[in-house]
């Protein structure tokens, strides 16, 4: 089922923005069949990083060297997990994201939707403290989705997301998995042919 879901978002044209005032990042979104699966990573806890301590998906900002964005999710996806990435396994990219809320530094974080052939074992490192490949099925189910109370910089607020086993993942990451979600969703409930990858 993979296969179809990676398809029909390759046909949807990402939201493309140029924004030369803001620094460039990228995400990698890992996908794995057999259960269709992805892998979810927690970054560890760092003072002054406002993504400290949260589920998140690997990535990070656009490097000097980095030929492009594919490259920065190639790139840090390897630092951050130990897993090498083939540029042949990207399928799409995103909508790019540009993050308003005051919290956050100002940037474009585009995100890449990547098949792997299989669920390796990822690794950690001094920025990811734990990582764990999720059933799509697990993250799509009735009542996963929800408000929660939380708190940002010493204040409470109620904000929406996934809530899991391994934590809370919401934000931009669940912005980010959420078209894949509903779209695998639909497939799953379609009854259509090709479980797995295919």
């Amino acid at each position: 089922m993979l296969n179809l879901l990676l398809a029909e978002l390759a046909r949807r044209p990402p939201r493309q923005v140029v924004a030369s005032d803001r620094p460039e990042a990228a995400v990698a979104l890992l996908l794995a069949p057999d259960p269709d699966r992805l892998l979810v990573i927690r970054r560890a806890e760092r003072e002054g990083d406002p993504w400290s301590g949260h589920l998140a998906f690997p990535g990070g900002r656009r490097q000097a060297g980095d030929v492009d964005l594919l490259a920065t999710a190639i790139r840090e996806t390897a630092e951050e997990t130990g897993i090498h990435l083939e540029r042949s396994w990207c399928r799409t990219q995103l909508d790019d994201l540009l993050p308003q809320t005051p919290t956050l530094p100002p940037i474009l974080v585009r995100p890449f939707v990547l098949l792997l052939p299989e669920a390796v074992a990822p690794g950690v490192s001094n920025e990811v403290t734990d990582s764990s490949w999720l059933p799509l099925a697990r993250l799509a189910a009735d009542g996963v989705y929800g408000a929660r109370s939380i708190e940002i910089r010493g204040e409470p607020r109620v904000v929406q997301g996934y809530q899991l086993a391994e934590g809370f993942l919401w934000g931009m990451s669940a912005q980010i998995v959420a078209p894949v979600l509903l779209l695998w969703k639909e497939f799953a409930g379609s009854g259509r042919p090709g479980g797995g990858s295919g």
